[in-house]
């Protein structure tokens, strides 16, 4: 199913060095295509982990396995021989990679144990992050979206795996 969300009226707040801004409450049941962890990047020590996550047709393994997944440098990248699986505007509107930042260490070590291939439920909010030296991260707010600017940024509240 498509990802849910609607608009947020909660506070700005701090965390850890950061000003979090929810713009959307959010949730999703998605498959991961891939993921990626960074350390060494700005964004890091906010988001250390990137989802490549897919819904609807994206999240059957029939369908996205045609495709060549990756990431890096926090975009995700997919390609195909011949001819695409599905529509590639179907491929964009509902596959993204996702900036995950988990609201506690309970989240982060849920979060550390996923692997590609699973399903996954995610709730939180999407999010504009900035911090004092006036770098801004701002999450996407629409699933029809690519390229620059068009990841979520995600503070996960609660991440479940599927068995």
């Amino acid at each position: 199913s498509e990802p849910w969300q609607r608009d947020s009226h909660a506070p700005r707040f701090e965390f850890h060095d950061f000003t979090l801004q929810p713009l959307a409450e959010f949730q999703l049941r998605a498959r991961i295509l891939s993921r990626e962890d960074y350390r060494f990047d700005n964004e890091a020590k906010l988001s250390p982990t990137d989802l490549a996550l897919g819904w609807g047709r994206m999240a059957d393994p029939a369908v996205y396995q045609q495709l060549a997944i990756s990431q890096s440098g926090r975009w995700y990248h997919y390609r195909w021989q011949d001819q695409p699986p599905i529509p590639p505007d179907e491929i964009i509107a509902s596959s993204a990679n996702m900036h995950m930042i988990p609201a506690d260490a309970e989240v982060a070590q849920q979060l550390s144990k996923l692997k590609a291939g699973k399903m996954v439920k995610i709730q939180g909010y999407l999010i504009e992050a900035s911090n004092t030296q006036g770098w801004r991260w701002r999450s996407s707010l629409s699933r029809t979206d690519s390229g620059a600017g068009a990841c979520e940024v995600v503070f996960v509240r609660a991440i479940e795996a599927e068995p």
